[in-house]
């Protein structure tokens, strides 16, 4: 259930989409985690941030999830996750 994961998400052909802009800290961390933790969850994930996200890194990284940018502005942010293991 996501009723309560901030943000919004949807899957595409591509893979699962989560949109996170516009949320203040720690919200877009939480939608991030919580999804790319569902069971199954393989990616890609694609996540629109509106800021570089330093502290996801290294739990994306602990996890077992490596990251690309899509996008890399001073005002957005287009994140390509996937998972490494």
């Amino acid at each position: 259930m996501t009723d309560n994961v901030p943000g919004t998400h949807w899957q595409d052909a591509d893979g699962l989409h989560i949109d996170t802009r516009g949320l203040q800290p720690p919200d877009p961390f939480v939608a991030v985690i919580w999804h790319i933790e569902q069971p199954g969850q393989q990616g890609p994930v694609t996540v629109y941030l509106d800021r570089n996200p330093i502290y996801l890194f290294p739990e994306l990284a602990e996890r077992g999830w490596s990251y690309e940018y899509a996008l890399n502005t001073a005002d957005e942010v287009h994140l390509i996750l996937r998972c490494e293991t």
